[in-house]
């Protein structure tokens, strides 16, 4: 929405009708646009206007979206580690050394019931929004774009922005995959599609990061951007350094049984998977105001011709 409440392209008159309110107060609020249209179009001669009659059905803040979007499964992962190291101890630390370990991985904590389902039901609740806030932060970033920089500058930006979009389309499906397909129901697969996740959530952060810095030297103000880079590249570099821990302790657990390497292991995939979770959360600072909309009427609904006045003779 524009800053006068138009929807963006409309340049006529647009009339904003919430269902929420009450029908005598939407009366009110036409009447007097009607009133001021009347006032407008008093000159001499015809001119046509397009009309707009916008009805909101619901309305909610982006910002709020996001925030619910990340809290659900964060929250359903602190449920399911908490239950499931209270009460199934021995079943979530079952691994194929037999080795002793005290912190269990994410997989062995959601692919026990009853956990798996609030798990399952959390990330089913996640995944639709992820898809939308992919799409939203870049068509936002492109509007960002200044088109008076150098073609150069403008067709990288576009290619990044591009590639961490498709790259969020992926890790977002590989976690679905991920989440359903239980490695105690098909480990190869399990394996697969977590691997799939790992990489295309890092080279997402490292898309975001680029695009977001070749539009801030599109617009030659990069010092405002410093913020929000500052914390997507701490979070990248968290997440790198986590990565290798989880490859060097698996394979000590993997192959040498180590006691205590699976552990270490468990212990950098939660972390992996809170830096995930808030690098997409830094992306609620592009959007403070703005909302996800559902309404009817934001294209022309009819044209007017207003009727002519005469000037009255001097």
């Amino acid at each position: 929405m524009e800053a006068d409440g138009r929807p963006p392209g409309l340049d006529g008159d647009v009339i904003v009708h919430n269902t929420d309110e009450h029908p005598e107060k939407q009366g009110d609020h036409q009447h007097k646009l009607e009133k001021n249209r009347g006032n407008d179009n008093a000159d001499v001669g015809v001119n046509k206007q397009r009309y707009y009659n916008v009805t909101v059905h619901y309305s909610v803040s982006f910002k709020k979206l996001c925030m619910v979007t990340v809290a659900c499964p964060f929250f359903a992962l602190v449920i399911c580690f908490v239950t499931a190291y209270i009460f199934q101890y021995d079943d979530i630390h079952e691994t194929h050394c037999r080795v002793y370990n005290i912190v269990p991985s994410i997989s062995a904590i959601t692919g026990v019931s009853p956990q798996r389902y609030l798990w399952r039901a959390s990330v089913a609740l996640h995944l639709g929004p992820r898809y939308i806030i992919a799409a939203v932060y870049r068509a936002y970033q492109q509007n960002l774009i200044n088109q008076n920089a150098d073609y150069s500058v403008k067709t990288k930006a576009n290619f990044w922005l591009d590639l961490a979009f498709w790259l969020n389309v992926v890790e977002v499906t590989a976690l679905g995959g991920v989440t359903y397909i239980s490695n105690l129901e098909n480990y190869p697969v399990h394996e697969k599609l977590f691997i799939v996740f790992m990489v295309t959530s890092l080279f997402h952060m490292v898309a975001c990061i680029k695009a977001a810095q070749i539009v801030a030297i599109s617009n030659d103000n990069v010092e405002a951007a410093q913020t929000e880079l500052f914390y997507k590249k701490f979070l990248f570099y968290l997440s790198i350094a986590c990565t290798i821990g989880m490859i060097v302790f698996f394979l000590k657990h993997r192959l040498l049984c180590h006691n205590m390497a699976f552990s270490w292991f468990a212990i950098c995939e939660y972390v992996v998977a809170t830096a995930n979770m808030a690098f997409h959360l830094t992306l609620v600072y592009n959007f403070p105001n703005e909302r996800v909309v559902v309404a009817n009427g934001l294209h022309p609904c009819e044209e007017r011709t207003p009727a002519r006045h005469k000037r009255k003779p001097d």
